[in-house]
């Protein structure tokens, strides 16, 4: 990516982000409840009218919208995103605890995928046609077709409940806590992946650069190994980082299914207490995250392709 490209996607993502975080901060704005009754009835006190009048006028809720979102803005700017009334912490330590397992969750699931993805994609295409192609075409098909929310039930019976092999919460430290929630996010991405395998792989396939080196005798592993699966993989770079930003974003059913303690389990319970600091912090923060990842993707492209750093030249 050239230095005026890159900037110009840096201007970009700062842009973006103020759009983000006046939409967020303006929705919660006119969301329905007091935030101030909400975070005295966290503490189990019932205040009266006065106090509340007060506390608005400390935190200063009774000023106009713009100043508020200045203000709060600014203290962004400083790594400042408020105090989580609901768990009496700052924000950004609350995000920065719940992205370290969120993002080892992420990674699991994407290993996993992969592991299963990317042989039965080049299974699928070599044998194109045939009883495996068919076969595995027909497990994806079921992959995609079962919502994340049913396939972790499923295996929380199965495994948790049945044959007691795994624990039922993975809140906690351990790994064997994480096989769970890992493997439903990996298996209807490894559905997703196989199709976006096998459909790459068929592209590179009828290419002339393949028959021609069929017709000079080098042998199929070769030519499916060494040539046809990095060209396969370029396309496939923008879905794995859309999905990593996806999974940092934090899956929030799947971590509620099985209690794991990850950013999407902290955005259900903030929006559960309405929690607003923890609301308006938590977007901006996965956006960043989001915009991020996409610029990183946009970079990997022409250290992989050169055609691309070079402009297509």
């Amino acid at each position: 990516m050239k230095k005026y490209d890159f900037l110009k996607r840096l201007a970009q993502i700062v842009i973006i982000l103020f759009g983000i975080s006046f939409l967020t901060f303006g929705l919660t704005y006119m969301a329905p409840g007091d935030p101030v009754r909400a975070m005295y009835a966290a503490s189990g006190t019932i205040p009266s009218e006065e106090i509340l009048d007060e506390t608005r006028e400390a935190l200063g809720l009774n000023k106009p919208f713009l100043t508020q979102y200045v203000s709060w803005l600014t203290d962004c700017f400083h790594g400042d995103f408020g105090t989580s009334y609901s768990y009496s912490r700052p924000v950004a330590g609350l995000l920065l605890a719940r992205l370290w397992p969120t993002l080892k969750l992420a990674l699991l699931s994407l290993a996993l995928m992969l592991i299963v993805a990317v042989p039965l994609g080049i299974l699928s295409a070599t044998r194109r046609g045939g009883i495996a192609d068919y076969l595995v075409r027909g497990l994806t098909f079921v992959g995609v077709s079962m919502p994340n929310f049913w396939v972790g039930l499923l295996l929380l019976y199965i495994f948790a409940v049945q044959l007691k092999l795994l624990p039922v919460v993975s809140a906690g430290q351990g790994f064997s806590k994480m096989i769970l929630p890992a493997v439903t996010l990996a298996f209807a991405m490894a559905a997703k992946y196989t199709r976006q395998v096998r459909t790459a792989f068929l592209e590179e396939l009828n290419q002339d650069y393949v028959t021609g080196a069929r017709c000079r005798g080098i042998r199929e592993s070769v030519i499916l190994w060494q040539h046809v699966l990095p060209n396969s993989v370029l396309p496939l770079i923008t879905m794995l980082g859309l999905s990593l930003g996806s999974l940092l974003g934090g899956t929030a059913v799947v971590e509620v299914i099985f209690s794991y303690p990850g950013l999407g389990s902290l955005a259900v319970d903030a929006i559960t207490s309405m929690d607003y600091s923890l609301i308006q912090g938590y977007v901006l923060w996965i956006a960043l995250i989001y915009m991020v990842i996409n610029l990183l993707v946009d970079i990997s492209y022409g250290l992989m392709d050169p055609r691309i750093k070079e402009g297509g030249r």
